[in-house]
């Protein structure tokens, strides 16, 4: 009997144990001998950190993917994405259902849990709109870079990277194929002032990001915003307004700095929109990010830890617990009672769950961070930088991941993974225990 059917196995501990049997499986096919370009194979801990990198969507690479691992390692590389960005449950469900074998209740619980659906009715519904929506899109992307990479690959290498590009920038993953061509580690600098490559990337991005519960949402009630539910108003309008802050540094300040004169106008402002949009989790980069400014960096910093929506194939926080933050900020500004938007009162609960996730987020970021500057003795910036990397799962990177040493790149490899899987998650899967009812006397305590 496979284990997430098992009825002692909660569906937290079902989602941390796929993804973490697919990683080991990705790890064991990626130490193959022929899944890497070199004689005798790929080291086990590399095969480990990649196929992490690769399952947990977030493009952290010790070895440039193109000059290092073969076809058959690229290809179980963007398997690896593909699962892990629809999600272990996502794609057991679906093989379960294409099969034609029934559904029980314990597995639609699960898959409830893995893409936070609101109910459990409905859910093999969902689970086909999910795998067409993702379909459709990677075909699209994939159509439009053909465009571009046929005519400078040929038809069949342009083809692959192609898909390649276009499934890895759905899933918010950043794995590039560019090393042969425009150097090692060179993600898609090669293409800063080219439209058709820049906002294709970005809209597939953007559109794995906001997660597919809004566009089942869009799907219900297409362009009447009034009628979405709140969490799919609350996700548009925080990463609308994280991308148009984001966009607005880049190209007011950021890019009007001396480093950058060699871009033209037009390139300026397309490196703007693509900037604003990669550090929602996606790790792609058209500009050198080490020649970014301190405060750019630290923006970036910012933006990786956010990461994209719930039951997305983005990492971070999550925009609704940024959201569910700001308006409880407002509401104690306005002494009222409960945090609310459009015309809603956010729960208690909501609240609770929101600072436990920021609070867990914040604490795993910094003491990674430090730990990683101890360790290796590199900038506090730089390890910071590669820490809020990985537990957003964006995959950025200031240049430092290949010579960080075997503990730091542990560490990584534990915030990819607590990224992914999801701060609750974890926290459900090792507690043993139920919701408590009991109550201690109140005490009121004075803060500020």
């Amino acid at each position: 009997m496979p284990f997430w059917k098992n009825e002692r196995i909660t569906p937290a501990q079902v989602i941390i144990l796929g993804f973490l049997f697919l990683i080991l499986g990705g790890s064991l096919l990626l130490t193959l001998p022929f899944a890497a370009n070199g004689p005798g194979g790929a080291p086990f801990f590399d095969a480990l950190f990649t196929a992490t990198s690769a399952t947990c969507v977030t493009g952290l690479v010790i070895h440039d993917t193109a000059l290092y691992w073969s076809p058959f390692g690229q290809m179980i590389i963007l398997l690896l994405i593909q699962i892990g960005g629809m999600g272990v449950v996502t794609m057991a469900v679906a093989i379960f259902m294409f099969s034609g074998r029934k559904i029980g209740l314990k597995q639609r619980w699960v898959m409830q849990e893995s893409i936070s659906a609101p109910q459990v009715g409905g859910i093999v519904r969902q689970t086909r709109f999910i795998l067409k929506t993702a379909f459709t899109m990677e075909g699209a992307g994939a159509l439009l870079l053909a465009l571009r990479f046929v005519p400078r690959f040929g038809l069949i290498k342009g083809l692959w990277y192609a898909v390649f590009h276009s499934v890895s920038a759905f899933c918010n993953a950043g794995f590039d194929l560019m090393g042969t061509h425009d150097g090692p580690f060179a993600s898609l600098t090669a293409y800063v002032g080219d439209p058709l490559v820049s906002l294709t990337i970005s809209a597939l991005i953007i559109l794995g990001g906001i997660g597919f519960l809004t566009w089942h949402d869009i799907r219900e009630h297409h362009l009447h915003f009034k009628h979405y539910r709140l969490q799919s108003k609350l996700i548009f309008c925080t990463t609308g307004a994280l991308l148009l802050g984001g966009f607005l540094f880049f190209a007011l300040y950021e890019f009007h700095r001396p480093q950058w004169t060699s871009l033209s106008a037009g390139e300026r402002i397309l490196a703007a929109v693509f900037q604003s949009a990669t550090p929602r989790t996606a790790g792609f980069n058209t500009v050198d990010l080490g020649r970014i400014s301190q405060p750019g960096q630290l923006l970036i910093i910012l933006l990786m830890i956010i990461g994209g929506a719930p039951g997305s194939t983005a990492g971070g926080f999550k925009a609704t617990t940024l959201a569910v933050l700001l308006l409880s900020v407002r509401a104690v500004f306005q002494r009222r009672g409960n945090a609310q938007c459009f015309g809603r009162r956010l729960s208690d609960d909501a609240l609770r769950s929101a600072i436990s996730i920021f609070l867990l987020y914040l604490l795993l970021f910094l003491t990674g961070g430090i730990l990683i500057c101890a360790i290796d003795e590199v900038s506090l910036m730089t390890s910071l930088f590669e820490t809020a990397s990985a537990i957003g799962t964006v995959g950025l990177s200031l240049g430092s991941t290949a010579s960080l040493s075997v503990p730091s790149r542990l560490i990584l490899i534990f915030l990819m993974y607590f990224g992914r899987v999801g701060g609750l998650t974890l926290i459900y899967a090792v507690s043993a225990n139920g919701k408590s009812t009991a109550q201690y006397p109140l005490e009121q305590v004075t803060v500020g």
